[in-house]
């Protein structure tokens, strides 16, 4: 009895653990569009550095937006973000706050920053578009594994696209 209560208070504590670091240093998620080929596809299964940037805190309910240890994307990394509709989304970050950009039908724009008397520092994501700093979840570290959409879980998996490193 003594040992299955010592194994039951084992496996709660590492579900825990594993759990406390899934939701707070690495998330995985799903691309879903063929907008960023070759880089990502269709299916691919990402794994994102949530604190790459700062660990976002708050954004809804209780507490407002905040971030620990806050650094800014660099051009050329690939971020995830959450759009208006909480859809995690992948871009690669082309522009930052204070750098002027084409806007496709609009001309030129300047991002804006929180210098400029914003409340959010202003990314532009290659063919995403402008994204607030609140919006982003993380730096894109790999491309774990790629499933086909549509296929059953015991099919469609592309070794090609395995740990595939950005």
């Amino acid at each position: 009895m003594r040992s299955t209560l010592k194994f039951l208070a084992a496996l709660a504590v590492s579900l825990l653990v594993m759990l406390t670091f899934r939701a707070l240093v690495f998330t995985i998620y799903s691309v879903g569009g063929d907008g960023l080929e070759p880089s990502f596809t269709a299916g691919d299964r990402v794994v994102v550095n949530r604190w790459s940037y700062g660990l976002r805190t708050g954004g809804g309910g209780l507490f407002s937006y905040g971030r620990l240890c806050w650094q800014s994307p660099a051009k050329g990394e690939y971020v995830a973000f959450e759009d208006s509709l909480d859809h995690v989304l992948v871009g690669r970050c082309v522009a930052l706050p204070g750098d002027t950009v084409t806007l496709p039908g609009k001309g030129r724009a300047v991002m804006p920053s929180k210098a400029d008397c914003s409340v959010y520092d202003y990314y532009y994501l290659d063919k995403v578009g402008v994204v607030s700093e609140e919006r982003i979840i993380g730096r894109v570290v790999m491309v774990l594994y790629n499933h086909k959409p549509g296929t059953p879980f015991w099919n469609g998996y592309d070794a090609g696209r395995t740990f595939l490193l950005r």
